[in-house]
């Protein structure tokens, strides 16, 4: 199992030049898990393909249902305390430390392509490519 952030759900959903790397990542582990917050931060990805009209509102719909399906049963509450004292301590928003939060308490990895969340949390976050090779 691996927390995967927004970012790598939308790169696996929605083209992207990280679409054919997270492909990979996903055929080396399939087992993804996110805090509850990724329903709503990839809506609102979700939504920005709509009124850009890179998407229709059915193709959306049916992504957020595909991706509601690979997270079943792997999403997560956080520790708001613990959250809070990892933004503080970092500088990254609590948004993003609720993903590390989460990698932290199951004891994985979190996949990412975020450099905040790279450079902050060496111990807890990966690039793709590097947990490709690892």
């Amino acid at each position: 199992m691996i927390v995967v952030d927004t970012n790598v759900i939308s790169y696996f959903y929605l083209t992207s030049e990280y679409s054919v790397i997270t492909e990979q990542l996903f055929l080396k582990n399939p087992i993804w898990a996110a805090p509850f917050l990724w329903r709503s931060e990839f809506r609102n990805v979700l939504s920005f393909y709509i009124r850009k009209q890179i998407i229709t509102l059915h193709d959306a719909m049916q992504i957020f249902e595909t991706a509601e399906s690979l997270l079943q049963g792997r999403e997560y509450e956080v520790n708001s305390n613990q959250v809070l004292k990892l933004s503080q301590n970092s500088g990254c928003s609590a948004y993003d430390c609720e993903f590390v939060n989460l990698a932290q308490d199951l004891n994985v990895p979190l996949v990412t392509m975020d450099k905040k969340l790279l450079d902050h949390f060496k111990n807890t976050a990966l690039s793709i490519q590097n947990y490709l090779d690892k």
